[in-house]
């Protein structure tokens, strides 16, 4: 796969997950003008979440169904399209919640995109394309803050559903246009079958550890970016949202730093390396506790916590998609489960143990978050290899001599 097919499938996955988190910034506004309460404006964002659940457990597993992934990809981003078009459009309520829930159900684009990227690489390049392609979804989440402020303040909330709308279009049109069909190796399964075989995931030992430190990175990822605008805004900075948007640039900055875990797990490096991910994630919330004190201490932990993020995301995909190459958009879809279900946990919990113990408490929970992560792995590296329910794949050049991947990286 090229450097501008990669670049593409990226843009696909930052342009669909930002249809998801683009409500966050401008929950005020959208909610005056379609007449939500202020306590019922938290739906705007759980419509397009809820449905971007139902998306992975129902639309994911027709990624190993539909024998052309690059047909599903275009149908998914056109439809995305109609979800984002009916919210900018809509002129009640019900109307961008229907909306939205549709954008966030066929947001589910990423995991098929993750997974043609995976499915169409050499097990040498693996883990590169991954990488990269994965980038896209974290520009997406925190870029999202940047650039919906900056839409609504010049042209109104609904100008950033307008504009991914014509985005997702231009997208779709692309992918059909450069993406080459895909050449399965094994007949497609049928769509019960992909379902039940998603199911069955949720028993294999590989599968659950690498969900379960999905499971509480993401909870801890969660608690940095649903508690730190609460700080702050306030005492003693007292910033702006638009100042505090800013601080996705230094998540940017951390997250695209970790271009290269994907080469690192490629290396067969994926297990030692998630483990340094995690004990960086705990040391990266020792500095973000600073808050108070120190801006330029908070800056450095944000970057060294998207870092780690991205590290142990992309290793964490590279091992799933490696150990089943047969079903990767249904272990990639599973995964994400586990991702959501972290991601809202931190969200809810920060917000309520900030209100009582202030930020310092907000950073002893997701530093115990990124704990209980990292025992999880320690306590997998432990265990025997056997069990996983994993085939052993050669992985590597043949001049670097074959390498038994699963076993490596498990």
């Amino acid at each position: 796969m090229d450097v501008w097919r990669r670049l593409l499938l990226a843009t696909v996955c930052g342009v669909a997950v930002a249809s998801v988190y683009a409500a966050q910034p401008v929950l005020a506004p959208m909610g005056h003008s379609l007449g939500i309460s202020a306590e019922h404006a938290g739906w705007i964002v759980s419509t397009g979440q809820l449905g971007y659940l139902a998306g992975l457990v129902l639309l994911v597993p027709l990624g190993d169904v539909v024998a052309n992934r690059r047909r599903l990809i275009t149908l998914h981003l056109v439809i995305t399209a109609a979800g984002l078009g009916l919210t900018a459009a809509a002129s009640a309520a019900w109307m961008a919640f229907a909306g939205l829930a549709l954008a966030g159900m066929f947001a589910v684009v990423v995991q098929t995109t993750v997974a043609y990227a995976a499915s169409v690489s050499p097990p040498a390049e693996r883990g590169r394309n991954i990488g990269v392609v994965t980038s896209g979804v974290v520009v997406g989440i925190l870029g999202a803050r940047i650039v919906a402020g900056a839409l609504a303040q010049a042209w109104g909330w609904r100008s950033i559903y307008a504009v991914l709308a014509v985005l997702a279009l231009g997208l779709a049109a692309l992918v059909l246009l450069a993406l080459e069909p895909q050449e399965r190796a094994h007949q497609p399964a049928g769509y019960r079958r992909a379902i039940v075989a998603l199911g069955c995931l949720f028993g294999q030992r590989l599968f659950l550890s690498r969900g379960l430190i999905a499971f509480f990175l993401f909870a801890s990822f969660g608690t940095l970016w649903s508690g730190l605008s609460l700080s702050l805004a306030d005492a003693p900075w007292h910033l702006s949202e638009s100042q505090i948007g800013l601080f996705g640039a230094a998540g940017l900055a951390g997250a695209l730093g970790a271009a290269r875990a994907g080469r690192w797990a490629d290396a067969g490096r994926a297990a030692p390396i998630t483990g340094f991910a995690l004990a960086l994630l705990i040391v990266s919330w020792a500095a973000t506790a600073q808050l108070h004190w120190s801006l330029w201490l908070l800056i450095v932990g944000v970057v060294v916590l998207d870092f780690a993020v991205q590290v142990v995301h992309v290793s964490n995909q590279h091992v799933l998609t490696t150990a089943h190459p047969e079903q990767t958009s249904s272990v990639i879809g599973g995964y994400m489960v586990f991702y959501s279900l972290g991601s809202a946990l931190g969200a809810a919990a920060t917000t309520s143990v900030f209100t009582s113990h202030g930020w310092v408490g907000s950073s002893l929970l997701g530093a115990a978050f990124a704990a209980c992560a990292l025992l999880v792995w320690a306590i997998d590296v432990r265990r025997p290899s056997g069990g996983t329910g994993a085939r052993p794949r050669a992985a590597g050049a043949r001049g670097k001599g074959a390498r038994t991947e699963v076993e490596q990286i498990g």
